[in-house]
């Protein structure tokens, strides 16, 4: 353009190419981290052709006469004022003011609307659905670099702006959705024999990335014990490969008489130390490695536990979100079909996780039954009156607070008046909130699959209710800003850049990435308490570990649900109405005795509670020497 370019909005400008991992995940052409680069704004608002600009792809439009005449226009006044600046030497001519700016890794990934991209020479900041530049899909994203309300804001002009709305619309219309390559990041080890185990998994199973990364968490904590002893090698090879793996078809027929077809999974991992327990998960990430994932992790949190029980794990691709209750009665009663023959009192019993609540359990043991011919009320986490433990689905939660509870008393500190920040707002985290709001703490963050939610007052008893009101009509969590007008709600991101104490990340795996984890530190946070299984990725955990972030780990956090499925199945709890007093003393002292098994392997290894790892190590050797032990007694089986 031959007018020139005011000093607010180039700086408006500068601010937004922070972006340079959404580049590198759409496979394009960026410059290196650190790399000066001077950025120019594209068609936006007051450029003539950007209504003529096609919004995605599409050839290039000759221009018309009325460009034409414009252009001339544009000419003569350029004219003009240089013949206005001869007739005014004396004034010093303004210098159009050249920002630069460093790639930020920490913001890298905060925005994933957007990627970065080389456009005629110029680097331009590009809507990752739109596919186009310009003003109107960012109008000064980052807005200054330590104002978030004004990133947010912005963030929140571009996803409501009528140009991305139509992008999106015809993206969903042709589903040419933006696929994600997900790298398996080999982690290095001291030892050449624990790298040996990695390698040898690696090997057998390339794409199963979810599966690989635990496993080389575990390999992780256990070098000093694989070191003292080469008989755990043997056993690690036994140990790393299931038991029996179930993949099954589950076709079922929807409202309108439409089949579907969704693929089933169970993974019993090991059964050394009794029969198996462990979730059911309906969500469409499901898969194999995930499945294989979770019962490993679910094996090693059994074994730390003061039961004897062995870990699974299972679950369908199926998303059981937006659909009616005869629908997810008809996936669950076909499903069952099939897996039906591997449950039971003595060889798998399965509970609540991820997108199974008490309707989805109730359907599976309804077909149980019927198929099997006798009510054993042998699921863990159906309703209240099928068994006598009375705090089932709050076990959980409460147990992440409990275990917080024994760190911080280590720490010669109490949650009173800790601000804490919770991802997730399920089952697990709404309990947390409670128990959090019973200690004196200040929770204040929720979050769901589309950005999270921060009330600087904190929640109390009753902003819970309204939560969980809203999670059970599967509305938004924007609507409590409505109820409570000082709370806020940002779209497409996560509550990791909240001042904090402690965090309790309770959605999913892999939740806190690299940029996460910075956050974290930056925003003050000394505890992470792992809520979901492996909520960090491999890099966030190197972050959180230089940064002396103490992890409390979920297999051993996380012990509460196998408590009280315990509690559920015994026939003295079953006989008797346990009042929540007695259920939480209960829970505390099997909590305790998880936190002390911890603390005394890690003791007996060398890791001294300086170490921010300590607990993760402790919790990881203790599982599995008991694992170790019950495998070596009964041979090569």
């Amino acid at each position: 353009m031959l007018l020139p370019v005011s000093g607010s909005v180039m700086n408006t400008m500068m601010d937004d190419m922070n972006l340079i991992q959404q580049a590198q995940r759409h496979h394009l052409v960026v410059r290196e981290l650190g790399e000066e680069i001077d950025l120019e704004i594209g068609p936006g608002d007051d450029d003539p052709s950007f209504a003529n600009t096609p919004l995605i792809g599409g050839p290039t439009r000759e221009p018309s006469v009325e460009d034409n005449d414009e252009s001339k226009n544009m000419v003569m006044i350029s004219q003009l004022r240089g013949h206005d600046q001869d007739m005014s030497k004396a004034q010093p001519a303004k210098r159009k003011k050249k920002v630069v700016k460093r790639w930020r890794e920490e913001w890298a990934d905060t925005y994933k609307w957007a990627y970065v991209d080389v456009k005629e020479g110029t680097a331009r900041i590009f809507c990752s659905i739109c596919r186009e530049y310009g003003r109107k899909h960012r109008r000064n994203p980052y807005g200054n670099e330590g104002s978030r309300n004004m990133q947010m804001s912005a963030l929140e002009e571009h996803n409501n702006s009528l140009l991305h709305k139509e992008a999106l619309r015809l993206q969903l219309a042709s589903k040419d959705k933006i696929i994600v390559d997900k790298p398996i990041y080999v982690k290095a080890l001291m030892s050449k024999t624990a790298g040996s185990i990695v390698e040898a998994a690696l090997k057998r199973d390339p794409n199963e990335v979810e599966f690989i990364q635990s496993v080389q968490e575990v390999v992780h904590a256990l070098e000093r014990v694989i070191a003292k002893n080469s008989h755990y090698v043997n056993i690690m090879e036994r140990l790393l490969e299931p038991e029996r793996m179930i993949v099954f078809r589950v076709p079922w027929v929807d409202d309108r008489g439409e089949t579907h077809v969704n693929r089933g999974f169970r993974v019993q991992f090991n059964q050394a130390l009794g029969p198996c327990r462990g979730g059911f998960r309906f969500h469409p990430s499901m898969s194999l490695s995930v499945a294989k994932f979770l019962a490993f992790e679910q094996t090693l949190r059994n074994a730390l536990s003061p039961y004897k029980i062995g870990g699974a794990a299972g679950g369908s691709d199926f998303d059981p979100k937006g659909k009616s209750d005869n629908e997810v009665m008809r996936f669950c009663q076909s499903f069952m079909n099939e897996i039906y023959r591997y449950l039971g009192i003595d060889k798998d019993l399965p509970s609540e996780e991820m997108g199974v609540g008490t309707r989805e359990m109730g359907y599976l043991f309804g077909q149980y039954r019927r198929l099997a011919g006798h009510f054993q009320g042998s699921f863990t986490g159906p309703r209240i009156f099928w068994s006598g433990s009375s705090l089932r689905t709050e076990a959980t939660g409460y147990g992440l607070v409990f275990f917080a509870q024994l760190l911080l008393a280590d720490l010669n500190k109490d949650f009173k008046g800790i601000r804490c920040v919770v991802s997730g707002c399920g089952k697990i985290a709404l309990h947390v909130l409670e128990k959090l709001i019973a200690y004196g703490a200040l929770p204040v963050t929720v979050s769901d699959s589309k950005g999270y939610l921060v009330d600087e007052e904190g929640f109390d008893y009753d902003k819970i209710a309204l939560l969980r009101e809203i999670k059970t009509q599967q509305r938004s969590l924007r609507d409590y800003s409505k109820t409570y007008a000082r709370a806020k709600y940002y779209d497409e991101a996560k509550p990791w850049n909240e001042r904090c104490d402690v965090a309790f990340p309770c959605a999913t795996q892999n939740e806190i990435d690299q940029s996460d984890a910075m956050n974290l530190v930056n925003s003050g946070c000394r505890i992470l308490v792992e809520g979901s299984n492996m909520p960090c990725t491999p890099e966030a955990v190197d972050v959180l570990r230089k940064s002396n972030v103490l992890i409390a780990p979920a297999v051993a956090a996380g012990a509460g649900g196998v408590v009280a499925g315990e509690f559920e199945l015994n026939h003295e709890c079953n006989s008797v109405n346990w009042s929540p007093q007695d259920f939480e003393s209960k829970l505390q002292e099997a909590i305790k005795q998880t936190y002390q098994r911890s603390l005394k392997a890690a003791l007996d290894f060398g890791y001294s509670k300086e170490s921010p790892e300590y607990l993760v190590h402790g919790a990881v050797i203790s599982a599995f020497l008991t694992l170790a032990q019950a495998m070596t007694d009964q041979g090569c089986v």
